[in-house]
């Protein structure tokens, strides 16, 4: 084996220890996250930073994004999303894969959500998690997350949000345990074009993380993004476009020791109206 995949390997392995499962988060992960704190950027993949965005969603829609993790093609990372109104609530579908042939992560997630009332949504997703390597074997794990979103003014958007408070244990012997995750952010329109967000995270056996991002809409079909993650001093921007029911945009990340992260969103709105 080349000493190239061995590192690669090394630090794939690394990502999904007790205390972080790197599937769910891309490292320009707020770039698409943070929509779920605002209800003119909400979109099909917004749901994946709180499920309780998944019931703002008005017509069915898919979002696929992937991203070169530093610059390296073995620990890339895809995910691809699918949302789904109906008048009992709001359904959608998550897909993510992370690695290559020789590690690699995936889970499937299938997210409902709904309005509680005039001012506050919920959603609640569960998932299948796995990871293989061919030279160890599988292993997998059944978990949930839930949120909440309340709209505290007209402009501003608060939520919670947990990732796996209990159970999730993974492997054969069931001795690793997924971590857990409990998030509190908050989302303020300025205006009709600027909205800008932030996060408080706190994983388990972590300190705690702080994510802020802001956007700006240039014109109707133009917009830039831009934000931080303290955690690691990564700092992430993104533009894009949209034309009818198409979106493209395309992100980066930049971290300190191990450079850049380029990304690539395509977001397409089906017909609207809920079934």
């Amino acid at each position: 084996m080349k000493m190239s995949t061995l590192v690669v390997l090394f630090i794939s392995m690394s990502m999904v220890s007790v205390t972080a499962q790197s599937v769910r988060y891309h490292t320009a992960q707020p770039c698409i996250s943070l929509s779920a704190y605002s209800l003119k950027q909400n979109d099909p993949l917004s749901f994946t930073g709180n499920q309780a965005a998944l019931a703002q969603i008005n017509n069915a829609g898919m979002g696929i994004f992937g991203e070169r993790r530093f610059m390296l093609k073995e620990i890339s990372a895809y995910t691809l999303t699918a949302s789904m109104p109906s008048r009992l609530g709001n359904f959608g579908l998550q897909l993510n894969y992370a690695g290559f042939k020789n590690f690699n992560e995936n889970k499937i997630g299938l997210a409902f959500a709904r309005h509680l009332g005039r001012l506050v949504d919920v959603g609640v997703q569960f998932n299948y998690y796995g990871y293989r390597t061919p030279a160890y074997g599988n292993a997998t794990a059944i978990n949930f997350e839930i949120g909440i979103l309340m709209q505290v003014t007209n402009n501003m958007r608060i939520g919670v949000h947990v990732y796996n408070p209990v159970g999730g244990k993974i492997g054969k012997d069931k001795a690793e345990k997924l971590a857990a995750v409990y998030k509190l952010g908050w989302g303020y329109e300025a205006s009709e074009r600027f909205f800008i967000s932030s996060e408080i995270i706190k994983e388990e056996d972590k300190a705690v993380n702080v994510i802020a991002g802001l956007q700006y809409q240039f014109a109707k079909q133009f917009f830039a993004k831009a934000g931080c993650i303290s955690e690691s001093g990564t700092v992430y921007g993104g533009v894009g476009a949209g034309w009818k029911n198409l979106r493209l945009d395309m992100s980066s990340s930049y971290h300190p020791q191990l450079g850049f992260s380029p990304g690539l969103l395509l977001i397409i709105h089906f017909k609207k109206g809920k079934a």
